[in-house]
This record gives structure tokens, C-alpha cells and sequence, in this order.
């Protein structure tokens, strides 16, 4: 049931977590990589300190998202409170893919949250990863869903 004290919910409706999840199914049809979102209304006192990628990492950390086989994890962590965001990729997708990758797809998503445009900036994010992972990281023969696709709650 939906907490309306939330902040989460002046940005999303529980459909919008729906096609986020269902985008990101979608994705990983096409490459062996893992994407998920996490979604954090605001720091804790011990993370006053941290910069986004910092928060992002740990977040990374925290999913297991490093666990995957190939190391191809990409992470889309929203702060929602400060309104930042970081796309955090694991080591074997960094082998690959150079930062400023992640940072044109960062530059297109913030357009369209500028628009008020949260959901399909999530959207555009995710296809544009998928883009990338699917030109390096082809979906695998054996390949298995090693992640929930759900929208993940900080």
C-alpha cells in the first residue's frame, strides 16, 4: 500500500515502478549485462559526506550487483531528496566502456528530468544502456536473470 509521506511518490506512481521494471526485462534480452534502479529518498547522518558516486557504489555494493558473473552490473541510483543521480558501472563493463559513455547517457536523462520527465528519463537511461551492454555484452546462450529487474528502495 502506498505511504503518501513519502517523497518517492512526488516523483513516481506505483505504475511508473511497473515500467521500469518491465523496461528493464526488456533490456536484458539483449545483452548478458544487469541493470538495475535504486531509488533513495535521502541520506542517512552517515552519509552527510559521501558524493553520489560514493552513494552509488555503495548502494552497487549493497544489491550484490558485483556478484555478477561477468561483472557487467550497471546501477541507475536516484537521490531523490537532492534530486542528483549516478549511472555506476562494474569493473568489466569500465574494461570495455569509458566513462564518458555513462556520462552522455547521464547528460540525456537529466534533460529529461529537467522536463519533469522522471519515469521516461529512467526509461531513456535504461535503453541506453541497453544499447551499449548489448554491442559488448551480447545476451549469452546460457544466460540467466541474475538480478531482480525491480525497482530497488533505499
Amino acid at each position: 500500500m502506498r505511504d503518501t509521506n513519502k517523497i518517492i511518490y512526488d516523483f513516481f506512481t506505483d505504475d511508473d515502478f511497473l515500467k521500469i521494471s518491465s523496461e528493464i526485462k526488456k533490456a536484458e534480452k539483449v545483452t548478458s549485462g544487469e541493470i538495475k534502479v535504486s531509488l533513495k529518498e535521502k541520506r542517512n547522518f552517515r552519509e552527510r559526506k559521501k558524493s553520489i558516486m560514493e552513494l552509488a557504489a555503495t548502494d552497487f555494493a549493497k544489491l550484490g550487483m558485483g556478484n555478477t558473473r561477468d561483472k557487467t552490473g550497471v546501477l541507475i541510483f536516484l537521490l531523490l531528496s537532492e534530486k542528483k543521480f549516478y549511472v555506476y558501472a562494474d569493473k568489466g563493463i569500465n574494461e570495455k566502456i569509458e566513462q564518458k559513455v555513462w556520462d552522455e547517457i547521464r547528460d540525456k536523462m537529466q534533460e529529461e528530468f529537467s522536463r519533469g520527465h522522471f519515469t521516461g528519463g529512467i526509461i531513456l537511461g535504461i535503453r541506453e544502456a541497453a544499447k551499449i551492454l548489448q554491442r559488448h555484452f551480447p545476451i549469452k546462450s546460457d544466460d540467466t536473470n541474475e538480478l531482480s529487474d525491480a525497482v530497488e528502495f533505499g
